[in-house]
Protein backbone atom coordinates (compact mmCIF):
# COMPACT_ATOMS: atom_id res chain seq x y z
CA UNK A 1 0.00 0.00 0.00
CA UNK A 2 1.58 3.21 -0.92
CA UNK A 3 1.79 6.15 1.61
CA UNK A 4 2.25 3.60 4.21
CA UNK A 5 4.71 3.87 7.42
CA UNK A 6 5.97 0.95 9.31
CA UNK A 7 6.31 2.09 12.76
CA UNK A 8 7.74 -0.81 13.89
CA UNK A 9 11.11 -0.83 12.22
CA UNK A 10 13.65 2.24 11.50
CA UNK A 11 14.06 5.40 12.99
CA UNK A 12 12.07 6.27 15.95
CA UNK A 13 11.56 9.97 15.72
CA UNK A 14 11.55 9.76 12.19
CA UNK A 15 8.90 7.39 12.06
CA UNK A 16 6.69 9.84 15.12
CA UNK A 17 7.10 12.76 13.21
CA UNK A 18 6.33 11.29 9.25
CA UNK A 19 3.27 9.81 10.83
CA UNK A 20 1.98 12.90 12.96
CA UNK A 21 2.67 15.47 9.89
CA UNK A 22 -0.35 14.70 7.86
CA UNK A 23 -2.35 13.67 11.04
CA UNK A 24 -1.64 17.80 11.92
CA UNK A 25 -2.70 18.80 8.69
CA UNK A 26 -5.66 16.38 8.79
CA UNK A 27 -6.85 18.18 12.22
CA UNK A 28 -6.26 21.43 11.19
CA UNK A 29 -8.11 21.31 8.05
CA UNK A 30 -10.84 19.56 10.46
CA UNK A 31 -11.06 22.55 12.50
CA UNK A 32 -11.52 24.07 9.48
CA UNK A 33 -14.76 22.45 9.61
CA UNK A 34 -15.68 24.37 11.77
CA UNK A 35 -13.87 27.13 11.76
CA UNK A 36 -15.68 28.03 8.28
CA UNK A 37 -18.90 27.52 10.00
CA UNK A 38 -17.85 29.76 11.97
CA UNK A 39 -16.18 32.37 10.44
CA UNK A 40 -19.01 32.25 7.65
CA UNK A 41 -22.02 32.80 10.31
CA UNK A 42 -19.70 35.77 11.60
CA UNK A 43 -18.76 37.70 8.48
CA UNK A 44 -22.56 37.20 7.18
CA UNK A 45 -25.04 36.29 9.32
CA UNK A 46 -23.40 38.43 12.17
CA UNK A 47 -23.32 38.30 16.25
CA UNK A 48 -26.45 37.06 17.28
CA UNK A 49 -25.96 34.11 14.65
CA UNK A 50 -22.34 33.41 15.80
CA UNK A 51 -23.38 33.34 19.11
CA UNK A 52 -26.31 30.18 18.12
CA UNK A 53 -23.06 28.42 17.11
CA UNK A 54 -21.39 29.69 19.85
CA UNK A 55 -23.71 27.93 22.45
CA UNK A 56 -24.08 24.73 21.02
CA UNK A 57 -20.16 24.33 20.53
CA UNK A 58 -19.79 22.38 23.44
CA UNK A 59 -22.57 19.79 22.78
CA UNK A 60 -21.24 19.80 18.87
CA UNK A 61 -17.53 19.14 21.20
CA UNK A 62 -19.18 16.05 22.33
CA UNK A 63 -20.97 14.61 19.73
CA UNK A 64 -18.40 14.48 17.22
CA UNK A 65 -15.37 14.12 20.30
CA UNK A 66 -17.42 11.07 21.34
CA UNK A 67 -17.81 10.02 17.87
CA UNK A 68 -13.92 10.55 16.92
CA UNK A 69 -12.86 8.98 20.26
CA UNK A 70 -14.84 5.87 19.65
CA UNK A 71 -13.51 5.54 16.40
CA UNK A 72 -10.03 5.66 16.93
CA UNK A 73 -10.63 3.50 20.37
CA UNK A 74 -11.37 0.88 17.79
CA UNK A 75 -8.83 0.97 15.59
CA UNK A 76 -6.40 0.46 18.48
CA UNK A 77 -7.45 -2.57 18.67
CA UNK A 78 -6.65 -3.01 14.80
CA UNK A 79 -3.39 -1.38 14.98
CA UNK A 80 -2.30 -3.53 17.48
CA UNK A 81 -2.81 -7.16 15.27
CA UNK A 82 -1.73 -5.26 12.54
CA UNK A 83 1.98 -4.92 14.77
CA UNK A 84 1.41 -8.30 15.01
CA UNK A 85 1.24 -9.43 11.07
CA UNK A 86 -2.28 -10.75 11.84
CA UNK A 87 -4.05 -9.89 9.19
CA UNK A 88 -7.16 -11.85 9.43
CA UNK A 89 -8.12 -10.41 12.76
CA UNK A 90 -7.20 -7.02 11.39
CA UNK A 91 -10.67 -7.81 8.90
CA UNK A 92 -12.23 -9.03 11.95
CA UNK A 93 -12.06 -6.15 13.96
CA UNK A 94 -13.14 -3.89 11.18
CA UNK A 95 -16.01 -5.54 10.81
CA UNK A 96 -16.98 -5.60 14.27
CA UNK A 97 -15.94 -2.08 14.65
CA UNK A 98 -18.82 -1.21 11.80
CA UNK A 99 -21.38 -2.95 13.66
CA UNK A 100 -20.54 -1.40 17.16
CA UNK A 101 -20.59 2.10 15.16
CA UNK A 102 -23.71 1.17 13.69
CA UNK A 103 -25.66 0.81 17.70
CA UNK A 104 -23.76 3.27 19.20
CA UNK A 105 -24.74 6.28 16.68
CA UNK A 106 -28.48 5.33 16.54
CA UNK A 107 -28.73 5.50 20.07
CA UNK A 108 -26.89 8.36 20.02
CA UNK A 109 -29.58 9.84 17.35
CA UNK A 110 -33.05 8.63 19.30
CA UNK A 111 -31.15 10.56 22.74
CA UNK A 112 -30.76 13.82 21.10
CA UNK A 113 -33.64 13.93 18.93
CA UNK A 114 -35.81 13.37 22.62
CA UNK A 115 -33.45 15.81 24.48
CA UNK A 116 -31.80 18.37 22.41
CA UNK A 117 -34.07 21.29 22.97
CA UNK A 118 -34.78 20.77 27.09
CA UNK A 119 -30.65 20.21 26.73
CA UNK A 120 -30.09 23.79 25.15
CA UNK A 121 -32.74 25.43 27.95
CA UNK A 122 -31.24 23.45 30.44
CA UNK A 123 -28.05 25.06 29.43
CA UNK A 124 -29.34 28.62 30.00
CA UNK A 125 -29.42 29.36 26.32
CA UNK A 126 -30.56 32.65 25.03
CA UNK A 127 -34.23 32.79 24.27
CA UNK A 128 -33.48 34.61 21.42
CA UNK A 129 -31.03 32.68 19.74
CA UNK A 130 -32.12 28.98 21.13
CA UNK A 131 -34.38 28.54 18.00
CA UNK A 132 -31.26 28.89 15.47
CA UNK A 133 -29.08 26.85 17.93
CA UNK A 134 -31.69 24.01 17.55
CA UNK A 135 -31.62 23.75 14.15
CA UNK A 136 -28.12 24.14 13.52
CA UNK A 137 -26.65 21.08 16.11
CA UNK A 138 -30.01 19.24 15.23
CA UNK A 139 -28.54 18.51 11.74
CA UNK A 140 -25.03 17.58 13.00
CA UNK A 141 -26.51 15.43 15.24
CA UNK A 142 -29.08 13.65 12.85
CA UNK A 143 -26.11 12.81 10.62
CA UNK A 144 -23.60 11.78 13.47
CA UNK A 145 -23.72 8.33 11.47
CA UNK A 146 -21.46 9.84 8.95
CA UNK A 147 -18.95 11.74 11.18
CA UNK A 148 -18.14 8.07 13.23
CA UNK A 149 -17.50 6.36 9.71
CA UNK A 150 -15.18 8.99 8.33
CA UNK A 151 -13.34 9.09 12.07
CA UNK A 152 -13.15 4.68 11.46
CA UNK A 153 -12.39 4.68 8.65
CA UNK A 154 -9.09 7.19 8.87
CA UNK A 155 -8.86 6.22 12.11
CA UNK A 156 -8.43 2.06 10.53
CA UNK A 157 -5.83 3.66 7.51
CA UNK A 158 -3.58 4.74 10.30
CA UNK A 159 -3.80 1.62 12.61
CA UNK A 160 -2.39 -0.02 9.33
CA UNK A 161 0.65 3.18 8.55
CA UNK A 162 -1.32 5.26 6.20
CA UNK A 163 -1.74 8.84 7.62
CA UNK A 164 -1.56 10.66 4.35
CA UNK A 165 -4.63 9.20 2.35
CA UNK A 166 -7.25 10.37 5.53
CA UNK A 167 -5.82 14.22 5.08
CA UNK A 168 -6.14 13.92 1.38
CA UNK A 169 -9.73 13.25 1.35
CA UNK A 170 -9.98 15.63 4.14
CA UNK A 171 -8.75 18.56 2.48
CA UNK A 172 -10.87 18.07 -0.42
CA UNK A 173 -13.67 17.75 1.91
CA UNK A 174 -13.12 20.93 3.65
CA UNK A 175 -12.72 22.64 0.10
CA UNK A 176 -16.37 21.64 -0.45
CA UNK A 177 -17.39 22.09 3.05
CA UNK A 178 -16.21 26.32 2.58
CA UNK A 179 -17.82 26.25 -1.11
CA UNK A 180 -20.91 25.34 0.22
CA UNK A 181 -20.89 27.36 3.43
CA UNK A 182 -21.12 30.48 1.59
CA UNK A 183 -23.57 29.23 -1.08
CA UNK A 184 -25.85 27.97 1.02
CA UNK A 185 -26.18 31.07 3.31
CA UNK A 186 -25.62 33.74 1.02
CA UNK A 187 -27.25 32.75 -2.54
CA UNK A 188 -29.95 30.21 -1.01
CA UNK A 189 -30.35 32.48 1.97
CA UNK A 190 -30.46 28.95 4.41
CA UNK A 191 -29.21 30.48 7.65
CA UNK A 192 -26.77 28.55 9.84
CA UNK A 193 -28.74 25.44 9.07
CA UNK A 194 -26.89 25.94 5.46
CA UNK A 195 -23.71 25.96 7.68
CA UNK A 196 -24.67 22.51 9.11
CA UNK A 197 -25.79 21.02 5.81
CA UNK A 198 -22.65 21.92 4.17
CA UNK A 199 -20.89 20.14 7.28
CA UNK A 200 -22.55 16.86 6.77
CA UNK A 201 -22.35 16.95 2.63
CA UNK A 202 -18.66 17.43 3.17
CA UNK A 203 -18.32 14.75 5.61
CA UNK A 204 -20.24 12.35 3.41
CA UNK A 205 -18.02 12.90 0.92
CA UNK A 206 -15.27 11.64 3.10
CA UNK A 207 -16.58 8.55 4.06
CA UNK A 208 -17.26 7.86 0.21
CA UNK A 209 -13.79 8.14 0.00
CA UNK A 210 -12.43 6.60 2.28
CA UNK A 211 -14.18 3.60 2.41
CA UNK A 212 -13.68 3.81 -1.83
CA UNK A 213 -10.11 4.09 -1.21
CA UNK A 214 -9.97 0.96 1.46
CA UNK A 215 -12.27 -1.33 -1.17
CA UNK A 216 -9.66 -0.49 -3.90
CA UNK A 217 -6.16 -0.39 -2.29
CA UNK A 218 -6.12 -1.36 1.15
CA UNK A 219 -5.97 -5.48 1.03
CA UNK A 220 -5.98 -6.34 4.35
CA UNK A 221 -9.11 -4.41 5.11
CA UNK A 222 -11.20 -5.61 2.50
CA UNK A 223 -14.51 -7.43 4.15
CA UNK A 224 -16.37 -10.60 3.12
CA UNK A 225 -19.28 -12.54 4.74
CA UNK A 226 -17.29 -14.34 7.34
CA UNK A 227 -15.79 -12.10 9.26
CA UNK A 228 -18.84 -10.45 10.52
CA UNK A 229 -19.62 -13.56 12.18
CA UNK A 230 -19.61 -12.49 16.07
CA UNK A 231 -16.21 -13.14 17.89
CA UNK A 232 -17.40 -11.86 21.23
CA UNK A 233 -13.64 -11.31 22.77
CA UNK A 234 -13.02 -9.30 20.20
CA UNK A 235 -16.28 -7.41 20.24
CA UNK A 236 -15.61 -7.05 24.01
CA UNK A 237 -12.44 -5.44 23.33
CA UNK A 238 -13.09 -3.41 20.99
CA UNK A 239 -16.53 -1.91 22.90
CA UNK A 240 -14.24 -1.17 25.97
CA UNK A 241 -11.56 -0.02 24.26
CA UNK A 242 -14.17 2.39 21.98
CA UNK A 243 -16.22 3.25 24.46
CA UNK A 244 -13.20 4.36 26.94
CA UNK A 245 -11.63 6.68 24.75
CA UNK A 246 -14.91 7.91 23.66
CA UNK A 247 -16.15 8.66 27.18
CA UNK A 248 -12.63 9.96 27.57
CA UNK A 249 -13.41 12.60 25.25
CA UNK A 250 -17.12 13.32 26.56
CA UNK A 251 -15.81 13.93 30.09
CA UNK A 252 -13.86 16.52 28.70
CA UNK A 253 -16.98 18.04 27.20
CA UNK A 254 -19.14 17.49 29.60
CA UNK A 255 -16.61 20.05 31.46
CA UNK A 256 -17.26 22.06 28.64
CA UNK A 257 -20.97 21.87 28.73
CA UNK A 258 -21.25 22.51 32.38
CA UNK A 259 -18.46 25.74 31.53
CA UNK A 260 -21.08 26.72 28.83
CA UNK A 261 -24.36 26.77 31.13
CA UNK A 262 -22.56 29.88 33.13
CA UNK A 263 -21.00 31.64 30.45
CA UNK A 264 -24.42 31.23 28.49
CA UNK A 265 -25.83 33.39 31.03
CA UNK A 266 -24.21 36.65 30.12
CA UNK A 267 -25.11 36.75 26.50
CA UNK A 268 -24.40 36.67 22.76
CA UNK A 269 -21.18 39.09 23.21
CA UNK A 270 -19.67 37.25 25.52
CA UNK A 271 -20.69 33.49 23.72
CA UNK A 272 -19.32 34.58 20.63
CA UNK A 273 -15.84 36.22 22.39
CA UNK A 274 -15.65 32.26 23.71
CA UNK A 275 -16.36 30.40 20.71
CA UNK A 276 -13.57 32.41 19.01
CA UNK A 277 -11.21 32.16 21.83
CA UNK A 278 -11.62 28.49 21.89
CA UNK A 279 -11.26 28.26 18.54
CA UNK A 280 -7.48 29.94 18.06
CA UNK A 281 -6.94 27.54 20.76
CA UNK A 282 -7.48 24.55 19.09
CA UNK A 283 -5.22 25.54 16.24
CA UNK A 284 -2.01 26.05 18.51
CA UNK A 285 -3.32 22.50 20.23
CA UNK A 286 -3.17 20.59 17.79
CA UNK A 287 0.50 19.79 17.06
CA UNK A 288 -0.07 18.04 20.46
CA UNK A 289 -2.88 16.66 20.09
CA UNK A 290 -1.69 15.16 16.53
CA UNK A 291 1.49 14.08 18.00
CA UNK A 292 0.06 12.03 20.92
CA UNK A 293 -2.75 10.90 17.86
CA UNK A 294 0.15 9.23 15.75
CA UNK A 295 1.75 7.79 19.46
CA UNK A 296 -1.25 6.10 19.96
CA UNK A 297 -0.56 3.77 16.73
CA UNK A 298 2.89 3.79 17.07
CA UNK A 299 2.63 2.06 20.67
CA UNK A 300 0.00 -0.36 19.55
CA UNK A 301 1.62 -1.30 16.28
CA UNK A 302 5.02 -2.08 18.56
CA UNK A 303 2.96 -3.38 21.38
CA UNK A 304 1.89 -6.32 18.98
CA UNK A 305 5.15 -6.66 17.14
CA UNK A 306 6.58 -6.79 20.85
CA UNK A 307 9.06 -4.06 20.34
CA UNK A 308 8.90 -2.16 23.60
CA UNK A 309 12.42 -0.47 23.87
CA UNK A 310 10.91 1.44 20.86
CA UNK A 311 8.19 2.41 22.91
CA UNK A 312 9.76 3.92 25.30
CA UNK A 313 11.88 6.07 23.36
CA UNK A 314 8.96 6.73 21.55
CA UNK A 315 7.10 8.34 24.82
CA UNK A 316 10.40 10.01 25.29
CA UNK A 317 10.56 12.00 22.21
CA UNK A 318 6.77 12.80 22.31
CA UNK A 319 7.04 14.71 25.97
CA UNK A 320 10.10 16.82 24.70
CA UNK A 321 8.28 17.75 21.61
CA UNK A 322 4.80 18.47 23.57
CA UNK A 323 6.40 20.49 25.97
CA UNK A 324 8.79 22.77 23.13
CA UNK A 325 5.99 23.36 21.21
CA UNK A 326 3.61 24.35 24.03
CA UNK A 327 5.97 26.61 25.30
CA UNK A 328 6.59 28.12 21.85
CA UNK A 329 3.24 28.69 20.89
CA UNK A 330 2.15 30.19 24.54
CA UNK A 331 4.52 33.05 23.60
CA UNK A 332 3.82 33.47 19.88
CA UNK A 333 0.50 33.39 20.80
CA UNK A 334 1.03 36.79 23.33
CA UNK A 335 1.50 38.61 20.15
CA UNK A 336 -0.84 37.55 17.54
CA UNK A 337 -4.00 36.65 19.32
CA UNK A 338 -6.04 39.94 18.83
CA UNK A 339 -5.82 39.62 14.79
CA UNK A 340 -6.61 36.20 14.82
CA UNK A 341 -9.70 36.97 17.02
CA UNK A 342 -10.92 39.94 14.63
CA UNK A 343 -10.30 36.96 11.74
CA UNK A 344 -12.22 34.43 12.86
CA UNK A 345 -14.84 36.42 14.46
CA UNK A 346 -15.48 38.74 11.75
CA UNK A 347 -16.24 41.38 14.57
CA UNK A 348 -14.69 45.00 16.27
CA UNK A 349 -16.88 45.01 18.85
CA UNK A 350 -13.65 45.77 22.29
CA UNK A 351 -15.78 43.48 24.85
CA UNK A 352 -15.64 40.48 22.64
CA UNK A 353 -11.72 41.05 21.66
CA UNK A 354 -10.94 41.41 25.04
CA UNK A 355 -12.35 38.61 26.41
CA UNK A 356 -11.44 36.04 23.83
CA UNK A 357 -7.58 37.68 24.40
CA UNK A 358 -7.84 36.75 28.15
CA UNK A 359 -9.68 33.31 27.83
CA UNK A 360 -6.05 32.74 25.11
CA UNK A 361 -3.62 34.17 27.40
CA UNK A 362 -4.88 32.23 30.71
CA UNK A 363 -5.82 29.00 28.67
CA UNK A 364 -2.07 29.11 27.15
CA UNK A 365 -0.42 28.85 29.91
CA UNK A 366 -0.83 25.53 30.51
CA UNK A 367 -0.06 23.95 26.91
CA UNK A 368 3.03 22.20 28.35
CA UNK A 369 1.17 20.16 30.97
CA UNK A 370 -1.52 19.46 28.73
CA UNK A 371 0.70 17.79 25.86
CA UNK A 372 2.61 15.78 28.66
CA UNK A 373 -0.82 14.54 29.51
CA UNK A 374 -2.31 13.47 26.23
CA UNK A 375 0.97 11.97 25.94
CA UNK A 376 1.05 9.16 28.42
CA UNK A 377 -2.70 8.81 28.47
CA UNK A 378 -2.55 7.91 24.44
CA UNK A 379 0.41 5.70 24.95
CA UNK A 380 -1.61 3.71 27.85
CA UNK A 381 -4.29 3.66 25.33
CA UNK A 382 -1.92 1.84 22.59
CA UNK A 383 -1.00 -0.48 25.35
CA UNK A 384 -4.85 -1.33 25.59
CA UNK A 385 -5.05 0.24 29.18
CA UNK A 386 -9.03 1.55 29.55
CA UNK A 387 -9.74 2.23 32.65
CA UNK A 388 -6.00 4.36 34.11
CA UNK A 389 -6.85 6.63 31.15
CA UNK A 390 -10.65 7.34 31.74
CA UNK A 391 -10.25 7.92 35.51
CA UNK A 392 -7.36 10.58 34.10
CA UNK A 393 -10.11 12.70 32.18
CA UNK A 394 -12.66 12.64 35.55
Amino acid sequence: MKNKTDLTNGSILNSLITFSIPILISSVFQQLYNAADTAIVGNFLGEQSLAAIGSTSAIFELIVGFALGVGNGMSVVTARYHGAKNYEMVKKSFAHALIIGLFITLTIMMIGHLGLHHLLKSLNTPLDIIDEAYSYIYIILLFVQITFLYNLGSGLLRAVGNSFIPLVILVFACFINVTLDIIFITRFNLGIQGAAIATVIAQTFSVAACFIYIYLKVPELLLSKVHFYLDKQLLIDLLTQGLSMGLMSSVVSIGSIVLQTALNKFGAIIIAAQVTARKVQFFFILPISSLATSLTTFVSQNYGAKQYPRIKKAINYSMFLSVFWGISSAILLRFISVPLIKTISGSNNVLLINTAKNYIAFATLFFAVLGMLLCLRNSLQGLGQKIEPLISSI
